[in-house]
């Protein structure tokens, strides 16, 4: 099994890389997606939210950083449809001079803490 992830190449203020989704919402937020970017952006959120479960949504506590200090979620490489729609949100990030970079790892990189059919969240081991 293989497990795919798309973040930042350099690290927020507290060390970590966020992901994609991460990225693009902190865009979002901060007003600087043009109207056609905030569109892509909903109506990706919204096939993501309509065709994976949300962790979270699962076990509240997963990406608690007292419980799970670290988590970080990577799709299965078989979850194709997926890691196909990440290319937009890469190409937004690539206009605003954010760089994202793919990992692939060929076993769990890290503790799984949580697993459905699609992804996995791991805590670093």
């Amino acid at each position: 099994m293989a497990y795919v992830r798309f973040q930042s190449t350099e690290p927020n203020p507290d060390g970590r890389h966020p992901g994609f989704f991460g990225l693009i919402n902190n865009l979002s937020r901060s007003g600087r997606l043009t109207p056609a970017q905030e569109e892509f952006r909903r109506a990706n959120h919204a096939w993501y939210e309509a065709h994976y479960t949300n962790p979270a949504e699962v076990d509240p506590a997963v990406y608690d950083s007292a419980v799970n200090p670290g988590a970080t979620a990577w799709f299965k490489e078989s979850a194709g449809d997926l890691v196909a729609r990440a290319g937009g949100y890469l190409e937004i990030l690539e206009a605003h001079g954010i760089g994202c970079t793919k990992l692939v790892a060929h076993e769990a990189p890290g503790r799984i803490i949580y697993e459905d059919a699609d992804q996995i969240v791991v805590v670093p081991k």
